[in-house]
């Protein structure tokens, strides 16, 4: 009896080994971004615009904050779910996914995780339904990969608080209704709530970029801003707060570059297959086919990690070297799948008729934010050896 001819983008059959519900919420994003998302993107990374149209589409399908509890708007999903969801937004771009991850792990998280019940209650639900929209205000100008050198800092004025510094490349800046901004206090650094219009908040986008061109980055700035105290994320102080923010996202991201990798990898072993030279496909030759199955077994592989990665996060046991591990496979893998795939395309894989260099330049940027691959390298190496070398 004849063997089943395998998925070449699932080798390992990882489908057979999600839920009923898990391969629902996949199918259900996948079917969103080959209708929705596939068809404008090209245009959009062209014209440097992000596709503000979805975002009700996205709300519709409990894409926001997907993971947080049914009780404030949400949908509930589990931790694999929810990285499906990374994988499929992120198989049509990464400035898709980046909006949703930053809406939901760095700013609906934050407020569930650490601001009070009526904070919950006012954002949350408005959040999940994409009437408001949120970004992350930690990096800076100066600080990148140490986020405890920050200089932002908010000072005790009253009932109030009064901020000032700028953070910078803040995904969603200035599309955002809201701001999670973390400052330094004469307490330790602690999480704030500013919202659009309050006197001295200012956002301005950055151009030029050849990365996530389909995304909205900024720089946010901070001129005396006064904000109340209700603002103020009262259950967390230190860097624990932001860091606990960014293991969320990370482990989302561990499954988006998957999604990338996957685009790919699929459009160019189609193109393989007809690409005739010197009488047959390219496909055809050991040069191609090794680099193809080369990019099969490492998709797999990045596969496995993110699985299992879920599967602890369920449990309730990830860690956050596991996040850094799957993070630098994962991401290291999909840039250099993106890479080789534009190669075997050719002249024809220098324009964003074909998804490779699209994804292979935003890819720039992935594998570079929420901890670069070299910081992830090193948090690997702190927790084999004990010893911290950053």
């Amino acid at each position: 009896m004849p063997a089943t001819p395998l998925n070449p983008t699932d080798l390992y059959d990882i489908r057979s080994m999600l839920s009923d519900e898990e391969r629902m919420v996949q199918d259900t994003v996948a079917r969103f971004t080959d209708e929705r998302v596939l068809p404008i993107i090209g245009d959009c990374f062209d014209k440097a615009r992000f596709p503000t149209e979805l975002i009700p589409e996205m709300a519709e399908l409990g894409l926001l904050g997907s993971s947080l509890p049914v009780e404030y708007g949400c949908a509930g999903m589990n931790g694999v779910s929810y990285g499906l969801v990374c994988q499929e937004l992120e198989r049509g771009d990464s400035g898709i996914r980046s909006f949703a991850s930053v809406q939901s792990s760095l700013c609906m998280y934050p407020i569930y995780a650490y601001g009070s019940e009526e904070q919950r209650k006012r954002w949350l639900p408005e959040m999940a339904a994409g009437k408001v929209i949120g970004c992350f205000g930690l990096t800076e100008p100066h600080g990148g990969s140490d986020p405890a050198n920050m200089k932002t800092n908010a000072k005790k004025d009253g009932a109030d608080w009064i901020l000032n510094g700028a953070k910078m490349w803040i995904t969603n800046g200035n599309l955002a209704h809201i701001a999670i901004v973390w400052a330094q206090t004469d307490e330790g650094i602690q999480g704030f709530i500013v919202e659009k219009g309050m006197p001295g908040f200012t956002a301005q986008e950055v151009h030029k970029k050849m990365s996530l061109r389909a995304s909205v980055t900024s720089a946010l700035f901070f001129d005396n801003v006064r904000v109340p105290d209700a603002n103020r994320l009262p259950n967390v102080k230190g860097l624990k707060g932001p860091l606990g923010c960014l293991t969320q996202a990370r482990y989302g991201i561990t499954w988006g570059p998957i999604g990338a990798a996957i685009a790919c990898f699929s459009e160019t072993t189609e193109y393989a297959k007809n690409r005739t030279l010197f009488q047959r496909p390219i496909a055809a030759t050991q040069a191609v086919q090794i680099k193809l199955a080369e990019m099969a077994r490492r998709i797999t592989l990045a596969q496995l990690l993110s699985l299992q990665l879920g599967r602890l996060k369920d449990k309730g046991v990830m860690q956050p070297t596991q996040v850094s591990l799957a993070k630098w496979n994962n991401c290291r893998m999909a840039i250099d799948i993106a890479r080789e795939c534009r190669d075997i395309l050719g002249g024809a894989g220098i324009t964003t008729e074909h998804c490779p260099i699209r994804h292979a330049l935003n890819l720039e940027s992935v594998i570079t934010y929420e901890g670069t691959e070299t910081v992830h390298q090193l948090v690997v190496g702190r927790e084999v050896t004990g010893i911290n070398a950053f």
